[in-house]
């Protein structure tokens, strides 16, 4: 019950500050982020949020995102979705967003008129920031994010199952719990184009369970009756990468049936020639198209681990973040459920994961090179730990990013993590990770390769050490400008620090509102 309380009195805490529950158009959460569509941004309070306890954070993207942190995000969203709910059945009259603008302007009438200004720069600096980076290549990824993103909690349990049933299998013990555990690790994966189809449709605007309906035709068994190409299909042929084209494909067709065909009869034949038509196009082409592009995945980062080795893991490593902050990591989620999908673990995701130990290392370097700042060291302490658990928000939020060079910084502690995964699998031991999601030392339960459990926890350990050490050095000798020194390593009030306050002090290059401001995080 007390937990139940603190969750509701987070939830009670933001709802006003962003606006009140007239200000809500939409509500979701990912693996970390309360994501809010709002009617009005400027009634939104972003200092105050930030102030919030339980908030890590703030991103502004095309929803307004809170950076709760895993596991919190997922009890404060369904308080906060029910506190909506009462209030707009409280106030139904409070529909439109000028009601709240009153008590916004109450709540602002002690802002200085210079904050006012810089408040107004820095909204102008994110919208001008948000046009620019609306292409449409962007905003399609957003989308197949939306798509995989609810996945990923199926993908972790399963994913931990599955390695709990490797490890009994290997002992010999529990044997005849082994096979029930074996199902429930597999059962997921066997119907997740299934899944795919569904959140395909529901993201292009069609009928869930149609788009759900179309990919089911990729894993049935029947299939394999079926030539296409010269070729026996097999289930399952496509994977992923076919239920999104098949489900994208039932979409359109859906719409055009929705405006051609008569009312009277589209209940009938609106779904019936929206699975006839998909589904043909699906099994005599789709599939076997879907299949090559799969394969040729799963076989280019073999090759590209193989023979690039520790340069590729360097190169990955260095640029994730950057990447993140681009969106362009979007694009690496149906890359790493393809390589599940097939080989039953992604060597992707390790190499990235190395990006959270270098802003671990680099964290570390800025508490010892700046003894005088106790605020920015509180929050190294309070963020060290989520960070270590792969959750690099705060770290980023509050020390990297505004700080500017101990980004950078942290990069080279990623590249060099990476470029010693990459090292061993060149070598021919495989680091992979079972499901998405999780990184740092959460990473662990869910590590495979084609070694041994124990190589491929020692090698992973490795990486997060040498992404660790490297991180440390490169911000403890190339972090930090003197100029940057003698601003910050100071002595600070805990009441005065904009690190308690906004999440991360402000620099000459990296301010608040820098873009450099906003990555975006699964």
């Amino acid at each position: 019950m007390a937990t139940e309380d603190k969750n509701r009195a987070t939830a009670a805490a933001i709802l006003p500050l962003v606006g009140g529950a007239a200000n809500v158009s939409s509500i979701a959460h990912c693996m970390t982020r309360l994501r809010l569509g709002l009617h009005d941004r400027s009634l939104v309070d972003d200092e105050a949020l930030k102030a919030v306890p339980a908030v890590m954070g703030v991103v502004e993207d095309d929803t307004y995102q809170i950076v709760l942190g895993p596991g919190t995000v997922a009890r404060v969203t369904p308080e906060f979705e029910q506190l909506v709910e009462e209030g707009r059945a409280a106030a139904p009259e409070a529909a439109n967003v000028s009601a709240p603008a009153s008590a916004s302007a109450s709540a602002s009438t002690s802002v200085s008129a210079s904050a006012d200004e810089l408040a107004t720069q820095g909204a102008a600096i994110k919208a001008a920031r948000k046009a620019k980076n609306a292409t449409p290549f962007k905003l399609f990824l957003r989308r197949i994010a939306n798509i995989f993103v609810p996945l990923i909690p199926a993908l972790i349990g399963c994913g931990i199952i599955a390695g709990l049933n490797g490890l009994l299998v290997n002992l010999g013990w529990l044997t005849s719990v082994t096979p029930a555990l074996a199902a429930m690790a597999s059962g997921f994966m066997a119907l997740i184009a299934v899944f795919v189809g569904f959140n395909t449709a529901k993201e292009f605007g069609g009928t869930p369970i149609l788009g759900g309906a179309v990919a089911a035709i990729i894993v049935f068994p029947g299939v394999a009756n079926i030539e296409a190409f010269g070729q026996k299909l097999s289930p399952g042929q496509g994977g992923v990468l076919g239920a999104l084209g098949a489900a994208v494909l039932a979409v359109y067709v859906e719409k055009w049936c929705r405006r051609w065909v008569p009312e009277a009869l589209d209940v009938l034949v609106t779904p019936t020639l929206t699975v006839l038509v998909s589904g043909l196009v699906t099994i005599f082409g789709l599939m076997y198209v879907a299949g090559e592009i799969s394969t040729a995945i799963g076989t280019f980062a073999d090759w590209l681990l193989s023979n690039g080795g520790a340069g590729a893991g360097f190169v990955l490593g260095g640029l994730f973040l950057p990447l993140v902050m681009l969106g362009l990591h979007q694009a690496l989620i149906p890359i790493h459920t393809t390589l599940i999908e097939q080989q039953g673990y992604t060597v992707l995701l390790p190499i990235l994961a190395m990006a959270g130990a270098g802003q671990v290392g680099a964290a570390a370097a800025v508490y010892f090179r700046l003894p005088r700042n106790e605020s920015i060291r509180r929050t190294i302490k309070s963020a060290l730990p989520a960070g270590l658990l792969g959750v690099g928000e705060p770290l980023i939020y509050g020390v990297s990013l505004p700080l500017g060079r101990p980004f950078i910084t942290a990069c080279v502690g990623g590249a060099f993590g990476g470029g010693f995964i990459g090292l061993f699998n060149q070598l021919g031991d495989k680091v992979g990770s079972t499901a998405i999601g999780p990184s740092g030392w959460a990473l662990f339960p869910l590590l495979d390769g084609n070694h041994g459990l124990g190589t491929t926890i020692a090698i992973y350990a490795g990486g997060l050490l040498v992404g660790y050490l490297a991180g440390f050095l490169a911000t403890y000798f190339f972090g930090f400008s003197k100029d940057l020194l003698t601003e910050f390593n100071v002595s600070q009030a805990p009441a005065e620090s904009t690190v308690a306050a906004t999440g991360g002090p402000a620099s000459p290059t990296t301010g608040p509102d820098s873009p450099a401001k906003e990555p975006a995080g699964v």
